[in-house]
């Protein structure tokens, strides 16, 4: 079947299977390489990108499902003047090790940022679906707090 819709502000259009996942349309069809494949089952985050405003695991939504919505990945994301600040604090707190997480992380702090959380108890919540193996979190929310001091 087909499928339209809005990536990263440009409309596409895509031959799917029914039971294809956004996650393998975006990595395998369109080549978006920074929308990680993780666990396959939602709990990881690492595949998280914007639909229609909100944060998804793309492992979990239908491909055929996102036909006339808007998709943002997170190397979209990384461009925009917010996502470039996310990055940045990320960066300088050291909260990036192997960087398999990182993409997930940045979509969701951006997302919920965007729907106005400014308090770091609220944005852990909001960052409860992404796993990091790594860093065991604390760079990670001393870069979440540098940044909500920064906006």
């Amino acid at each position: 079947m087909r499928v339209r819709f809005k990536l990263n502000g440009t409309l596409v259009e895509v031959e799917v299977e029914p039971h294809e996942t956004l996650l393998n349309v975006l990595r395998d069809g369109l080549k978006i390489k920074s929308v990680k494949y993780g666990c396959g089952v939602g709990e990881c985050g690492a595949c998280t990108v914007i639909l229609d405003g909100r944060p998804v695991t793309s492992c979990l939504v239908m491909a055929a499902k996102v036909d006339g919505s808007e998709v943002l990945t997170p190397d979209y994301i990384a461009r925009t003047e917010l996502g470039k600040r996310v990055v940045d604090a990320m960066l300088d707190e050291g909260a990036i090790q192997c960087g398999y997480c990182s993409p997930g992380f940045l979509t969701t702090i951006y997302a919920a940022i965007l729907k106005g959380i400014r308090d770091p108890e609220a944005m852990k919540r909001a960052l409860l679906g992404n796993l990091c193996r790594c860093t065991g979190y604390v760079n990670i929310m001393k870069a979440v707090k540098r940044l909500l001091e920064s906006l």
